[in-house]
């Protein structure tokens, strides 16, 4: 892609979009960054900016008429509704995504990590599988550093680990990934794609350039995602936690972990000496064996990095224990599926805290096993009363209302009993109190740290 001299519009004024500004102004183009709201930087920030050559458009949308840009780069979480990510389709104007634009300019292998739930637990998994083992990796996308920054540090013996999200796919056009991995497929983001066909769809433009010599890693438990197999042209393997064998993947077989890719099975370590709790976390360490087997890693060293692994910030984190409750937070537990199988990752009683902004999810199996698994509910936030009225449709009736998210804390806290966990687990987005998850998460240990010194 020649981006110089180019005329390109960048919108929605967040990380990606200030990556993607820098990175064009470093590709010779000239780039105009737009948000429609007033979007609040650190000092200096626009200052440098200007002196870049990034032009602004803060406050509302520039017109894209017919000639008026070369290109457009929709940050995303910009739905591509918006005016001008149309007014450029109508116009013949191409748009594209920051993960796109990022892949036009390297020869690095990719192995992309996308699906509902587990997405940053697997992908940072994987990158510590290839760095243990010795390989420059760039772990980055979704998870939290724009790959335009990095992509050009990278070579072809290299390998880089992209978190891509359904948003970040909309837009990835020639996208072609060494190894695609989608991990689970449950309704999410329907407010933004509508139904669960177009989410579906969206998942699989991940392996949607492949081709034979190329990998597709799916999870073979989970009927949507099995169900993609063949639409592929890479090679599909397996990974299932419920089969006892495969003809090609990865599975468990008595209390041990078993990779059999090329018709011999082996045995790679044994499920109790992993360090993340949880059914869904060892989905995740079967699907990272998956694809850092079928990129030639060495079983002892892949061993090894399984046995260290720790998990990530703010999926299932022990915070403290105070009077003998576990404090937990799991704020990128962000829809439904996700918080049920945080439920799932405990035999103890747990206090819950839940609630935030909908995604256009129903709230009726979570509640289920809201009844199954919690003493005491504690909502807060635009979704208090969907989750609340769910609960109680399902015979759950222990439930507090809190005003907002520290007197949520502290009303678990008081209400815990010693042997039980308060575990923080949404169930929602956190937009409606909080720029990101993990500001949630963060403010969380910050008031459970807080209760210890009192």
């Amino acid at each position: 892609m020649e981006l110089k001299d180019k005329k390109v519009l960048v919108v929605g004024a967040g990380k990606s979009g200030l990556a993607v500004s820098r990175f064009l102004v470093g590709k010779g183009a000239v780039p105009v960054l737009a948000d429609a709201g007033c979007p609040v930087f650190p000092e200096g920030v626009l200052d440098k900016m200007a002196a870049a050559g990034i032009g602004l458009s803060l406050g509302s949308y520039p017109e894209v008429g017919r000639g008026s840009y070369d290109l457009v780069v929709m940050s995303p979480g910009v739905p591509l509704t918006v005016e001008p990510a149309r007014e450029a389709l109508k116009n013949g104007i191409p748009v594209t995504g920051e993960l796109e634009l990022a892949c036009q300019f390297t020869g690095t292998p990719i192995v992309a990590v996308t699906g509902t739930n587990g997405k940053t637990t697997t992908t940072t998994l994987i990158g510590a599988i290839f760095k243990d083992a010795g390989i420059k990796t760039l772990v980055g996308g979704n998870i939290g550093l724009p790959l335009v920054t990095k992509v050009g540090m990278y070579s072809p013996e290299d390998i880089i680990v992209a978190e891509v999200s359904s948003f970040q796919l909309e837009t990835a056009n020639s996208f072609k990934p060494k190894v695609a991995v989608i991990l689970n497929i449950t309704p999410d983001h329907l407010d933004r794609h509508g139904d669960m066909e177009s989410y579906i769809a969206a998942k699989a433009k991940v392996f949607a350039n492949q081709e034979p010599g190329d990998f597709t890693v799916l999870n073979y438990d989970d009927p949507l995602t099995a169900g993609l197999m063949g639409k592929s042209r890479g090679r599909s393997i397996f990974f299932s936690r419920r089969e006892k064998e495969l003809n090609a993947g990865v599975y468990v077989r008595e209390g041990k972990i078993v990779a059999k890719l090329d018709g011999e099975a082996e045995i790679i370590c044994e499920v109790d000496q992993l360090n993340i709790p949880g059914a869904h976390n060892l989905e995740n360490v079967l699907a990272a064996v998956a694809a850092t087997k079928v990129m030639g890693v060495e079983t002892a060293s892949l061993a090894g990095t399984l046995k260290r692994f720790k998990g990530v910030s703010h999926r299932l984190e022990f915070v403290a224990e105070i009077n003998g409750v576990r404090y937990i937070n799991d704020s990128k537990g962000t829809n439904p599926d996700a918080s049920i199988k945080a439920l799932e990752a405990y035999n103890e009683p747990i206090v819950l805290i839940a609630g935030g902004k909908n995604k256009g999810s129903d709230f009726s199996e979570f509640a289920e096993k809201v009844k199954e698994r919690v003493r005491l509910l504690v909502v807060l936030g635009q979704s208090a009363g969907l989750i609340a009225d769910a609960a109680r449709a399902s015979g759950f009736g222990n439930i507090h209302y809190a005003g907002d998210f520290k007197e949520a804390v502290v009303l678990a806290h008081r209400a815990a009993r010693p042997g039980e966990i308060v575990l923080l687990s949404p169930a929602c987005a956190s937009w409606d109190m909080f720029n990101s998850y993990e500001e949630r998460g963060n403010l969380f240990k910050k008031i459970v740290l807080d209760l210890i010194r009192e």
